[in-house]
């Protein structure tokens, strides 16, 4: 029998929300699960994207657009629920009449995602995931110091465990073996080098890791043709969440989500946020189609659909293609 999907429920390891602000505190529920990852922004206001996560606690912060080290803020994310999360006053989570979105993970090894937290030791090392299968995409970030996040995608080049890129920054594909050891990552380990960013003496480190589940999740690569009739990317499932990076020049790190758009979560989605950037929703041309098995680039700009250009992804199912019963999903 053909195997459709890992996964016949995407909802239960990922799901987006989105609420309002109300400047004080409040409960968000409707995640369907309590979140180990939680990624915050503010959708109609200019703020930083706070990202959250059980290993390290509630109330502690990290921001994708900035290099700061992990701080700690009472009135941030206070405590992870049965059915998400609880907030304070903070702005960049709890702005009041505001616009929010939330995206949320859980761990697990049948969804492909760890979190995985360790010290430095100042030389080339590797380090223990719990994912039973090899990561396409792991983003480790410095928490004791001011440090770019670094990026690991497995179709980031011909030899992705050379190059690196950077979550907070616009710039191309980084050749270094300082990150990574020029070392593939395997199905029970992740290497890292001896740069101060991923493993410096004492210091701590988070790392997020991710591997591909046929029907949930999928880390590839696709080449722009500069038209508005633009690539089509087969996921084999309809994408909830696309983030989307080129890789051979400056640009944003785009993230297009199935629930927000002009139309009111229908096609295109055309209201950008940028995990390097702190602005609001954006109106530019980055247009996409989300579709029953992938999803399509609407738009003909540089950063994301130059002639020729290559970009990296990923993206997380709102439902498979076909479940496991062989039935298939509808279009949006």
């Amino acid at each position: 029998m053909a195997v459709y999907t890992a996964i016949d429920d995407p909802g239960l390891f990922f799901n987006t929300v989105l609420y309002t602000g109300n400047g004080g505190t409040q409960s968000i529920t409707g995640v369907g699960f309590q979140p180990d990852f939680i990624w915050i922004k503010g959708r109609s206001y200019t703020d930083d994207h706070g990202l959250f996560d059980s290993v390290r606690g509630a109330t502690k912060i990290l921001y994708s657009n900035e290099v700061n080290a992990e701080e700690t803020y009472a009135t941030s994310v206070t405590a992870f629920g049965s059915d998400g999360f609880s907030l304070g006053s903070m702005a960049e989570v709890n702005t009041g009449s505001a616009t929010l979105v939330s995206w949320n993970w859980k761990e697990s090894a049948t969804s492909g995602f760890d979190i995985v937290a360790y010290t430095g030791n100042g030389s080339a090392r590797t380090i223990s995931h719990s994912l039973s299968a090899v990561p396409k995409m792991y983003i480790i970030k410095n928490l004791g110091e001011a440090d770019s996040w670094q990026v690991y995608h497995g179709s980031n080049t011909s030899a992705p465990e050379t190059d690196y890129l950077q979550f907070n920054e616009t710039g191309a594909t980084t050749d270094s073996d300082a990150r990574f050891n020029d070392t593939a990552p395997t199905s029970s380990v992740f290497s890292v080098g001896d740069h101060v960013t991923v493993n410096k003496n004492t210091i701590n480190y988070i790392a997020y890791a991710f591997a591909s589940k046929q029907g949930f999740s999928k880390f590839g690569s696709y080449t722009g043709n500069g038209n508005a009739d633009g690539t089509f990317i087969n996921t084999g499932f309809r994408p909830a969440l696309v983030i989307a990076k080129r890789t051979d020049s400056t640009a944003n790190w785009y993230m297009m989500t199935a629930k927000i758009s002009d139309s009111g979560g229908g096609n295109p989605l055309d209201r950008p946020l940028f995990a390097n950037d702190s602005q609001a929703e954006n109106d530019g041309d980055n247009n996409v189609d989300l579709l029953s098995n992938g999803f399509k680039i609407r738009g003909s700009g540089s950063a994301q659909n130059g002639d020729g250009a290559t970009y990296i992804y990923m993206a997380f199912a709102e439902q498979p293609f076909v479940n496991s019963n062989g039935v298939p999903c509808n279009a949006r």
